[in-house]
């Protein structure tokens, strides 16, 4: 009995090593051929492993058990979430979490009717899907009238939280917030950087690669208050990504459910399609 916790254990930190590997810096063992997948042919390529996935190197990465682009984001291969759909588990690490919601779409459903909604979601989806793939977030949630996106240090690189905040504006030009007719779509969106639990939860049945814990609960409850066409930034955001706030409205949110306030800082996209804060 010993011997098999024991090895369940090792069998537990293995595989949250790899999950670290392969999130924190992108160096794990699945990824050993790059050397040698960079030297073949084509473009575009895996941009963690260089797995090509057009032209001829398409063709050899494509015979069985070869690599293919992700789902969470095509600009990377397969492999990294075959592993952990593989395999219950993950690792807490520091990431930066984009949380944006639709505003008012229990009214906005009930206006356009059933037909017209979905397809305004459907666009929202694409809109928001095309800039998280851009950004090089992981999509972790298109769901209802929420997209969420995950900005991870192998993926999206050790300025995350920057790249987080960059994908917030483009996703609000994306949904016309810039625009002088306004947006075809109300959103408001949040953006917060913590260290939270990345990994791979559910049964063998049904498995999915999500984020957890407070500081994603954070994320979502603080993308509940954006108003329409706003960016709340965290104060832990701000601080990591070095952003100027001066001229930024700043808010002290009592949040449901937590015990403890949260600052932000408010951020807009003006006409010109630049960061404002009016």
């Amino acid at each position: 009995m010993r011997d098999a916790v024991e090895h369940k254990d090792a069998d537990s930190g293995h595989i949250e090593e790899m999950w670290r590997l392969m999130l924190g810096s992108g160096e794990s063992p699945l990824h050993r051929g790059r050397r040698l997948y960079r030297k073949l042919p084509a473009s575009p390529r895996c941009k963690v492993c260089y797995s090509p996935f057009g032209g001829l190197g398409k063709i050899l990465m494509r015979l069985p058990g070869g690599r293919r682009p992700g789902r969470m984001n095509p600009h990377f291969c397969n492999v990294c979430e075959d592993y952990a759909r593989a395999h219950i588990g993950g690792v807490e690490l520091e990431l930066t979490m984009l949380f944006a919601d639709i505003r008012g779409s229990t009214p906005l459903a009930e206006r356009l009717g059933t037909r017209e909604f979905a397809r305004l979601i459907d666009r929202f989806y694409r809109a928001a899907s095309d800039v998280l793939i851009a950004s090089d977030a992981l999509i972790d949630r298109l769901l209802g009238d929420e997209v969420v996106g995950l900005f991870v240090p192998a993926f999206s690189g050790e300025r995350h939280s920057q790249t987080g905040l960059a994908a917030a504006e483009a996703l609000l030009r994306a949904t016309g917030h810039a625009d002088a007719g306004g947006p075809w779509v109300p959103v408001g969106v949040a953006v917060h950087t913590g260290i939270a639990f990345v990994g791979s939860v559910g049964s063998e049945a049904a498995r999915d690669i999500t984020v957890l814990g407070d500081n994603a609960n954070l994320t979502a409850r603080l993308a509940s208050q954006a108003g329409v066409g706003e960016i709340l930034i965290s104060q832990a955001t701000a601080t990591a990504a070095g952003i100027d706030t001066t001229g930024l409205e700043s808010r002290h949110l009592e949040l449901k459910g937590r015990s403890a306030a949260a600052d932000v800082w408010v951020r807009l996209v003006s006409g010109d399609g630049t960061a404002s804060s009016q």
